[in-house]
């Protein structure tokens, strides 16, 4: 895939590239892409999260018997 910038952006994503410790500068838009992927994700999950049923308080035991959960099975 090649991509065509004009110089400013070019010059943008070189100094980002340098900057950010990334080899290429395919590396450093490879990993705009995947952040990009999360935000979009993380955003799908809040939307539905907002459109669902409330279940009670989120209160400090909600978020307690979370970490358990977190803690008991870590890889989910």
């Amino acid at each position: 895939m090649n991509i065509s910038l004009p110089q400013t952006l070019k010059t943008f994503v070189d100094e980002q590239t340098d900057a950010l410790g990334f080899g290429t500068t395919s590396e450093y838009v490879r990993d705009l892409i995947r952040k990009d992927l999360e935000r979009q994700n993380l955003r799908s999950l809040i939307l539905d999260g907002a459109q669902s049923a409330a279940h009670g308080p989120a209160d400090a035991s909600y978020f307690d018997n979370l970490r358990a959960k977190i803690n008991q099975n870590p890889a989910s």
